[in-house]
């Protein structure tokens, strides 16, 4: 079938032309970038060739095989840029006709954000050449001597031409240049293109580009923060931003910049931000899925639209449901959304630096069947935390969205808050409606196992439970691994003389030390572990807890957060009640009011040294109070499968 592509397209667009929508054939693709896959086009008219760069969400039409050298395809939506200071491979041509290679150069390149395949095979069209400054212009003589016509080159591309035996090569017929606007012609020196740039996607940003702008919402601010190095003072802040295509990316801002932008950004509102400087995004701090950041100078205008757009979303979320967590890697960053089913209390930390903050457990759980742990620090605990405490308390369990979680492999999987995090309760999503509609119906009643704490490292998540006297009879923990189970059993008595210790409040990480810590000469305390003194300590559970079932009795270990979970109140509470304010009828009021309650215990039991004896030593990692409802569902499976059990054994003992 005879194709006739768009003459004088690749002279059309470098001269400026946006809107002509050309038909072209690619000549080759060729895939570059390291964190980010990106492909470089080689283009055609059938006269001359040009190189373009592929926006990243049209990856996947080359991954498909739509894309691929010798297609003919329709650009719909495309810019020409120009490479400056880049130390770029071209050969520039002299008056013998030899080549040299020059560097730090101005390249043109053709950045390719939409466009359609019509023909996904084709022989190679014509016989084109690499395009030259000398076709986009009147050709004129050189001031060295050589003519337009003389200079040549040739497309270093031959392996994409496929030239049919069938159809006669042939050179096309010289085709007339393309010509500026005459509004743009003769008009003198022009130090200055006041003409507004073009928006773009965010997902088409790169360094090729020389003018664009974007138009997003600002979807999350960080605060202002100061720094110190050898440069001096400084002081930075950043902002995410999300366009109508769904595409992201970070903006940040030094210095004299955050003066400028600080206080004009908004979290909402929707920008027109133009003239920044793209570098590779530092993925230790940025969790957006882009290969790029942009950072604003003096030069950048960033303007409020002032009239609200629909089209561009309040918030992209990328959910993983909490089955994902449990093989996500450590420190990976994600969004995760479940009901809370819990809320613990807000416990003070004293970080690494001598700086107190704010610690709240809470968890939960979704349609996977799994719960896992959510870490909220420092001001999430006081904002979004209290008022889920407040909500859970008075008996609903909210829809909790987690924006940009950062995953934590302590002992099970967990996730916590960072400074990027955001947290919406009940969002208006659908697939916060089809939780909460879930929740309403079977998952309130449905039992869920946690992947935080509790988790058996390599083994199933399908619950083990056993009895007290299995612990014994079946030798658990006795093997190089410790067993993972669960006791439902009620506690009869705890120790009250020895029930907390003395811990270093620092943080190593997003992990407190909480090494027993000694009180030096000085009334301060000191952490051997640390190597650090500072005036006040922490204190943590070390309970000594009596359990039992019908079938007999153990002692437990419950720590730090089990032991909030048993006594519903922090160590520190409960030792200054004891030893600072000296109320004992509360003190055993808060201990018998935890005496004879059920609770699902999840254990660790594992053989240990003391001394030169073995001894197995069981703790508990998880303390849930008993759901009722859930344990019924529990039992009634128990029963169904007995029955199965039974009347399969039935009919074997028949035959």
């Amino acid at each position: 079938m005879p194709v006739n592509l768009t003459a004088n397209a690749i002279s059309a667009i470098i001269g400026g032309d946006v809107n002509s929508k050309p038909l072209v054939q690619v000549l080759d693709v060729k895939l570059i970038g390291s964190s980010q896959e990106r492909y470089r086009l080689l283009l055609s008219d059938a006269a001359l060739t040009q190189h373009a760069m592929l926006a990243t969400q049209l990856n996947d039409r080359v991954k498909t095989g739509q894309v691929r050298a010798g297609s003919v395809v329709q650009l719909i939506d495309y810019i020409c840029s120009t490479v400056q200071n880049r130390n770029v491979s071209v050969l520039q041509y002299v008056s013998e006709g030899t080549a040299s290679p020059s560097s730090e150069v101005e390249a043109e390149i053709i950045v390719v954000l939409n466009m359609e395949t019509i023909i996904p095979d084709c022989e190679i069209i014509g016989n084109p050449k690499m395009f030259a400054e000398s076709d986009a212009v009147a050709q004129q003589p050189v001031s060295n001597g050589v003519s337009g016509n003389s200079m040549q080159t040739t497309n270093s591309n031959t392996s994409a031409h496929k030239v049919s035996n069938n159809v006669q090569s042939f050179r096309p017929t010289v085709q007339p240049a393309y010509q500026p606007p005459p509004s743009y012609r003769n008009q003198g020196a022009i130090m200055k293109n006041e003409a507004p740039a073009r928006i773009i996607p965010i997902a088409a940003l790169n360094p090729y580009q020389g003018r664009w702008a974007i138009k997003a919402r600002v979807t999350a601010k960080g605060d202002l923060r100061r720094y110190n190095n050898a440069r001096g003072d400084g002081k930075v802040f950043s902002f995410d931003l999300l366009d109508s295509d769904g595409g992201e990316i970070r903006v940040t801002c030094f210095n004299a910049v955050v003066d400028r932008f600080y206080d004009t950004i908004e979290v909402g509102k929707v920008y027109v931000i133009s003239k920044g400087n793209l570098k590779p995004a530092q993925k230790n701090f940025n969790h957006l899925k882009n290969e790029w950041e942009i950072f604003l100078e003096t030069t950048s205008t960033v303007d409020l639209c002032p009239d609200e757009d629909p089209s561009i979303p309040r918030q992209h979320f990328n959910f993983r449901p909490i089955s994902e967590i449990e093989s996500a890697e450590n420190n990976s960053i994600l969004d995760v959304i479940g009901i809370v089913i819990s809320v613990n209390p807000s416990v003070p930390i004293m970080r690494k630096n001598g700086m107190e903050t704010q610690r709240r457990v809470l968890n939960l759980k979704d349609q996977s069947g799994l719960s896992v742990e959510l870490t909220l620090w420092g001001e999430f605990c006081n904002r979004e935390g209290q008022k889920l405490q407040e909500i859970v308390d008075s008996g609903i369990s909210p829809v909790l969205a987690v924006k940009a979680g950062k995953v934590n492999d302590f002992s099970g999987k967990s996730v916590g808050t960072i400074s990027s995090t955001q947290l919406f309760i009940n969002p208006d999503s659908s697939e916060a409606h089809a939780l909460r509609e879930w929740f309403d119906r079977v998952g309130r009643n449905t039992s869920s196992q946690s992947i935080s704490r509790d988790a058996l490292p390599g083994g199933s998540k399908n619950e083990i439970r056993k009895t007290v006297s299995q612990i014994k009879d079946e030798g658990l923990g006795r093997s190089d691994k410790p067993d993972w189970v669960t006791v439902k059993a009620t506690i009869s008595f705890i120790k009250t003389d020895n029930f907390c210790y003395t811990a270093c409040p620092l943080m190593i990480g997003d992990r407190q030390c909480s090494k027993k810590v000694t009180q030096s000469g000085s009334s301060r305390w000191q952490c051997d572990r640390c190597n650090q003194e500072f005036e006040e300590c922490d204190y943590r559970y070390l309970l000594q807890v009596q359990v039992q079932d019908h079938t007999g009795l153990t002692w437990v270990t419950a720590f730090q957060e089990s032991g909030e979970e048993i006594l519903g109140c922090s160590a520190k509470e409960l030792y200054l009640l004891k030893y600072e304010e000296d109320d004992d009828a509360r003190f055993t009021e808060t201990i018998k009011g935890c005496l004879f309650k059920q609770f699902l215990f999840r254990l660790k039991i594992k053989e240990e040294m003391y001394g030169d004896e073995q001894r197995v030593k069981i703790t508990v990692v998880k303390a849930d109070k008993v759901n009722y409802a859930a344990e019924t569902r529990y039992l009634l499976d128990l029963i169904k499968k007995f029955r199965e059990v039974k009347s399969f054994k039935g009919k074997t003992n028949e035959y």
